[in-house]
């Protein structure tokens, strides 16, 4: 038997981190097992539909690596893939349920709003159940609106296993009869994955923990049409805190939020499929040929998984690290261009020091502004115990440095250096109080990405020396 999983969203926005780990896990299944993975497009809530956003879920999956075998966009042999272009297909099912008496029409309508069982709860009562076929002909051919439920046992209890939960039983008495096909003839989720998984020989559904519930529900479909059931395999959800799911009404980040606040693809794949898997191996990085090879159903957690925006921050840096230069400024580039430095600076020579400083992309602009910042800052930033340096002596130690500065024909990062190098041993002083001196007088700050030598070679030598006669006329005010 040929594995087949599929990852079935609905068209309503963008592709929240639940979902993507949902659609991780039944991609890794399927590749462990050499099976196929189908994307399957669920729009048959018309009023929820957001515009775009099919082509936002193609995307993202392709984007994270998940592609897919079958879908919508890339076709296959069981399409079409959406389910709004399947429409005639469940009408012609739903019939057949309701010849086996497995289903039924309902003709109910303002009296479903006087409708609460004994808990207060509003739960349908089976009165179309009852309707004679006279009655139900009569009111068809009258054009009354109806919806076609699914005809519950009132009695006994149905069980089956889950890979993750084990074994769940749920009382009959606790099934409604839940609408299979609506008054606008589109068909509910409860009914359509049923048919659509069955069609496109779905062999493994895993999906989220809130349908373990309802999925006594579809196995009774099956079992009415006679069709074998698939393996099912629930998730928990994916948690912001203890108490709440992640959730788009509270600012939770999706998937494309976080690749636009400039975390890596890669470490966000890795970090979502830890999101409730422990590997067997004794470690947290992986790469996706890695996850692909070691994700087990064994390593499914039961409980809920928190997501840690901190842990995600670091296991991004460390894939931040492992970038080449080159890379790291391809991906810096944008956040250069939204800083105050855009188009002022040696972006590589930038990127080559904050390599192994940033953890996010987002972090760029608040590392760099500060060449842009520079001017009336706090000379007691030269006050600096740890080099034995303080106002009075950069007084006299910036001007050397100006001096020397100018004699250099070549202003590079190894000249610079080396004439900051020779006042140190012709005048005595320690490597710290030079250097600092230069430091703070270019910059303004006490924490840069770089040191003086790399701070005066990014900012290049007239900035330098401009930056030096300002801070000479600042001193000399004390």
């Amino acid at each position: 038997m040929e594995v087949r999983t599929r990852f079935a969203p609905s068209p309503t926005g963008y592709l929240h981190i639940g979902g993507l780990r949902t659609a991780l896990y039944a991609y890794l299944f399927a590749k462990k097992n050499n099976g196929k993975f189908i994307l399957r497009i669920e729009d048959t809530d018309l009023e929820r539909y957001v515009e775009g956003a099919t082509e936002l879920i193609y995307s993202s999956l392709k984007n994270a690596g998940l592609i897919y075998d079958e879908g919508p966009d890339v076709g296959g042999k069981y399409g079409p893939y959406i389910q709004s272009q399947r429409k005639d297909d469940y009408l012609k099912y739903a019939l057949q349920l309701i010849e086996k008496g497995k289903a039924y029409y309902c003709f109910c309508d303002k009296r479903l709003e006087k409708l609460t069982d004994k808990t207060g709860q509003r739960r349908y009562d089976k009165h179309c159940l009852s309707l004679s076929k006279e009655e139900i002909a009569r009111r068809l051919k009258n054009n009354e609106p109806y919806v076609i439920r699914q005809n519950m046992p009132e009695s006994g209890r149905i069980s089956y296993e889950d890979l993750v939960f084990g074994t769940i039983t749920i009382d009959c008495k606790d099934l409604e009869d839940n609408i299979l096909i609506k008054s606008d003839r589109m068909p509910t989720y409860n009914f359509a994955n049923v048919i659509d998984d069955h069609l496109m020989n779905i062999t493994h559904v895993i999906r989220g923990e809130e349908y373990l519930s309802s999925t006594p529900k579809y196995n009774l479909l099956y079992e009415s049409f006679g069709w074998q059931k698939p393996v099912y395999m629930h998730l928990p959800p994916v948690m912001r805190d203890s108490q709440h799911k992640l959730s788009k009404r509270y600012n939770d980040p999706s998937y494309n939020d976080l690749i636009a606040e400039g975390y890596l693809k890669d470490a966000l794949v890795n970090y979502i499929a830890l999101l409730g898997w422990s590997p067997k191996e004794n470690k947290e990085k992986f790469s996706f040929e890695e996850l692909k090879e070691s994700f087990n159903i064994e390593g499914l957690s039961k409980s809920c998984a928190i997501f840690d925006k901190n842990k995600l921050t670091w296991l991004n840096g460390e894939y931040i690290k492992e970038l080449s230069l080159e890379k790291f400024n391809g991906y810096a580039y944008p956040w250069y261009e939204k800083s105050k430095i855009r188009g002022k600076y040696d972006y590589l020579k930038l990127s080559k020091l904050l390599i192994s400083r940033v953890e996010v992309f987002n972090q760029i602009p608040d590392k760099v502004n500060f060449l842009e910042e520079f001017g009336n800052y706090d000379i007691n930033l030269f006050n600096k115990e740890k080099f034995k340096i303080n106002i009075e002596l950069a007084k006299q130690i910036l001007p050397k440095i100006k001096q020397e500065l100018e004699k250099l024909s070549d202003f590079s990062e190894s000249e610079v250096s080396a004439a900051l190098k020779y006042l140190v041993e012709s005048l005595s002083l320690k490597t710290g109080q030079v250097f600092w001196t230069l430091r703070v007088a270019v910059t303004g700050c006490e924490s840069t990405p770089g040191g003086a030598v790399e701070m005066a070679d990014i900012l290049g030598r007239q900035r330098t020396m401009e930056r030096i006669n300002y801070s000479m006329q600042l001193l000399n005010k004390k």
